[in-house]
């Protein structure tokens, strides 16, 4: 993969540099074997992979850690908030450093917490290794103030598109961009959302931002072989205008989680998406009522953590009231959860 610069214009001028990321050829063939026909064993990889879902209300933020303690922030909630929610969650896991920090998109809802969380971790912690986004521009003074963020601490600045590959040193997950397509696809912020696949050993995750149902049908005409997931974050806060059924069909995942508050001024998530989570028996978390949800694996075995109790059943979310039976979540380090005083359910997938 060759990072790519921002090629389109932006308001705000960024000092971009150039990385190009170089990737081993010729060393195993499509067939799995070493250039001179030898096979090769396949090794598991060890230690755990963590995706934490940060409860961030009408928003979205995600925290990935590798096993080697890399990590990759995916989105960062909500403007109003300003990152505090997110900043308050990394110090609890006292992650003092992003290594890769995700944009799916520049909606506020998104990006809110961008520019605070690389101040706080440029100046208060060991600073952000580069930042990804689609690089569709937005006229709002947020997508200002993340961009000023990254001129302002020499943020590298990566406009990514499908067929990237996060540079991640930990050899055993790979995290690939789906979305946005290839070239010219206009400006649309949903149509072009990030959308990434997280994978370690026979694990995969997958997560596309508020890409609605014409990203879906392009992903599955061209992507269709890369779509399949054990669990996925749904589209667009589990609204109607994603998780459409062919989408789903691809996908097929064991659990999907839910990132939207409860009492969603928007209805998040609609009815006929947790509708179509219960016919396909799609074990479903909400951070707005489990709050926040981490998925824990091994690369065979899943665990998920959620830091209130409430059904996992898709037809008996809407009728739960999470009767603040909340925790606050008390870590005791680097993505490492102590379950008597952090999380009330905790349930296995196979």
């Amino acid at each position: 993969m060759s990072g790519r610069f921002d090629s389109r214009t932006r308001r705000t001028a960024l000092i971009v540099v150039a990385v190009v990321l170089l990737a081993l050829s010729g060393c195993i063939g499509d067939d799995g074997a070493s250039g001179d026909g030898e096979e090769i064993e396949t090794e598991q990889p060890t230690g755990e992979l963590e995706i934490h879902h940060v409860d961030v209300g009408q928003a979205d933020a995600a925290l990935v850690v590798t096993p080697s303690g890399e990590t990759i922030l995916i989105d960062t909630g909500d403007w109003r908030d300003d990152g505090r929610d997110v900043i308050d969650y990394l110090e609890r896991h006292e992650v003092d450093r992003i290594d890769h920090l995700v944009a799916t998109h520049a909606h506020a809802d998104h990006i809110g917490g961008h520019a605070a969380v690389i101040e706080h971790l440029e100046e208060d912690g060991e600073g952000v290794g580069a930042a990804y986004d689609s690089g569709v521009v937005h006229t709002s003074g947020t997508y200002d103030r993340y961009l000023e963020a990254v001129e302002t601490y020499e943020v590298t600045l990566f406009q990514v598109a499908e067929g990237d590959e996060l540079p991640l040193e930990d050899d055993a997950t790979n995290a690939t961009v789906l979305n946005p397509p290839e070239g010219d696809s206009g400006d649309d912020l949903h149509y072009n959302s990030v959308a990434l696949t997280v994978e370690f050993g026979n694990f995969s995750y997958l997560t596309t931002g508020d890409a609605e149902r014409d990203a879906e049908r392009r992903l599955l005409e061209e992507r269709g072989d890369d779509l399949a997931a054990d669990v996925y974050q749904a589209g667009h806060h589990g609204s109607s205008t994603s998780s459409t059924e062919p989408f789903l069909d691809a996908v097929d995942p064991q659990v999907a989680v839910i990132s939207s508050a409860e009492g969603s001024q928007y209805g998040h998530p609609h009815d006929e998406v947790l509708e179509s989570f219960a016919d396909r028996g799609i074990e479903t978390y909400w951070t707005g009522v489990h709050g926040h949800v981490v998925v824990t694996t091994d690369g065979e075995e899943t665990t998920l953590e959620t830091e209130r109790e409430a059904p996992t059943d898709p037809a008996e979310l809407r009728d739960h009231d999470p009767g603040r039976e909340a925790i606050a979540p008390s870590i005791d380090g680097p993505a490492a959860i102590d379950p008597s005083t952090a999380v009330v359910s905790s349930r296995s997938i196979d």
